[in-house]
């Protein structure tokens, strides 16, 4: 167990579950916990018995967004837009693309309120679990005059498409987790009581997989927007060829022609 600051680590069989620890404000972002998340990534990154990331919030809620609250980035003679751009630039941004490059695995297990920074932190995984309890709340535009950000702007029209993305932005309505499941914004919505349960089940699964081709799959769906069909074929060309000379693929191959649980190495 790794506890830092503002986040719980622990790394258990495989998965590595990093825990949001700022329960009183709904577990805001402040500049410590994208230090200590940052720190969290890193670290999960390095150790090969972390197969699989699991992110979730302490108390009742998973991420309120940043926290307004908190002093920023903003140095002398920055205007307050220059020292939200700043933070942005030093220390948000950062956080999220070592989240989205993690070469592992990662499952959000969203519990409770969801609200502006805190949906594109949730989105920013590869699967995610939600409790019926839980919702997601677009405040960025209605309530602060802002766009979203923390990449939102990037999944949300991808997972639920442009108009329900511009009418949630825009409106800043409530949206329940089981609509969120149901639009396909989210991988499932499941009984709070079982919230963990299942996302653990799920991370042993993946846990036990070829971490490295997991992380293949994703950088493939996700250039795969930018191709055309016969340039994403050529980029799958590619990639076999490449992972096709990876241990992992001997023993699926063998693993499965002698009908047992493949072993594969991360």
């Amino acid at each position: 167990m790794t506890d830092r600051t503002t986040i719980k680590l622990e790394t258990k069989d495989g998965i590595a579950l990093l825990t949001l620890n700022r329960p009183e404000v709904l577990n805001s972002i402040n500049m410590t916990l994208i230090a200590d998340v940052r720190a969290a990534v890193a670290e999960v990154a390095a150790d090969d018995n972390a197969r699989v990331l699991v992110v979730t919030g302490a108390g009742r809620g998973f991420c309120a967004g940043a926290d307004l609250a908190a002093q920023g980035q903003r140095q002398e003679g920055m205007s307050i837009g220059q020292g939200v751009a700043h933070g942005m630039e030093t220390g948000f941004n950062p956080m999220m693309r070592e989240l989205y490059e993690l070469p592992k695995p990662i499952i959000s297990a969203v519990n409770g309120t969801t609200a502006g920074g805190g949906v594109g932190l949730a989105l920013a995984a590869d699967i995610v679990i939600a409790a019926k309890s839980a919702s997601f709340i677009q405040v960025f535009g209605p309530k602060l005059g802002l766009i979203p950000d923390l990449g939102t702007t990037w999944t949300l029209p991808r997972l639920v498409g442009r108009a329900r993305a511009l009418a949630l932005t825009l409106t800043g309505d409530k949206l329940p987790a089981e609509t969120a499941a149901e639009w396909g914004m989210i991988w499932k919505c499941v009984d709070d009581a079982s919230l963990m349960d299942e996302t653990m089940a799920l991370a042993a699964k993946l846990a036990k997989g070829p971490t490295g081709a997991f992380a293949e799959i994703r950088k493939a769906i996700d250039i795969s927007g930018h191709n055309t069909f016969a340039e994403q074929l050529d980029y799958e060309r590619v990639t076999q060829g490449r992972m096709g000379d990876h241990p992992n693929f001997v023993e699926g191959v063998t693993a499965f022609l002698q009908k047992r649980e493949a072993k594969f190495k991360p």
